[in-house]
């Protein structure tokens, strides 16, 4: 492997312990160490922009969000693909129709349309508190990059019944994403890497779930913690 220009960090589970609100200061210490030695430093995460954390002292590089679906460094947005809007009504169509609340994630913000209580345990996992949104058919018209809700994967073929440019991806067994079907966190990675113009075998990925699966395929190191998945490790 060349040496490392750039490390994407999981943030759940990663970053941040599952039962943990913040970053460690050990970690911290070790972000910081590597900002010293000149390389960059990149979120890549399944949370939104306005949930991802920001540790004080601390400056990342670029941010992968909504798995991939919005990345961007600072104010330059480096790529945005959001779901088809088609896509969009039809999956909270089908999960009305299987009895899910869901929520939707914009660029700027997140609205749900029910509370059910694994959703909002997902949001728990990162810090927010859902509340349900009188205006969710108004944002449901807007760019969506992401569409959460609770469920087991046995129903995602339900979920996703019917749409033509979206997908499912998890990291954990009580809730998934849908996605844009061209998105993903492998996806991000290249179109950071070829922003930045580095080489995937000058790059490094932690993470711990499923969804950090596609992440590791297109670095060329990829460290799955010792919580992780089968499945990643399989890949790491």
């Amino acid at each position: 492997m060349n040496k490392v220009k750039i490390v994407f960090f999981d943030v759940d589970g990663t970053l941040i312990g599952m039962h943990r609100k913040t970053i460690s200061e050990k970690t911290k210490e070790a972000l910081l160490r590597l900002r010293d030695n000149g390389i960059l430093i990149c979120i890549a995460s399944g949370r939104s922009p306005v949930s991802i954390p920001k540790p004080e002292g601390v400056t990342f590089d670029a941010h992968l969000s909504y798995n991939g679906s919005f990345c961007y460094s600072g104010s330059r947005v480096i790529h945005s693909n959001p779901i088809p809007t088609a896509d969009v009504k039809t999956v909270i169509r089908n999960c009305a129709e299987l009895g899910k609340s869901v929520s939707i994630a914009t660029r700027n913000r997140l609205a749900a349309n029910g509370d059910d209580e694994d959703l909002c345990e997902y949001y728990r996992i990162a810090n927010l508190e859902l509340e349900v949104s009188e205006d969710f058919d108004q944002v449901a018209e807007e760019d969506v990059y992401q569409v959460m809700m609770a469920c087991a994967e046995p129903e995602f073929p339900a979920i996703l019944k019917d749409t033509t440019g979206a997908k499912i991806t998890y990291a954990w067994d009580k809730a998934a994403d849908v996605i844009p079907a061209t998105s993903g966190k492998g996806t991000g990675i290249r179109k950071i890497l070829e922003y930045y113009g580095i080489d995937k075998s000058e790059a490094m990925a932690f993470g711990d779930g499923n969804n950090d699966v596609e992440m590791f395929l297109e670095v060329g190191m990829g460290v799955a913690m010792g919580n992780a998945s089968p499945s990643l490790k399989e890949v790491a």
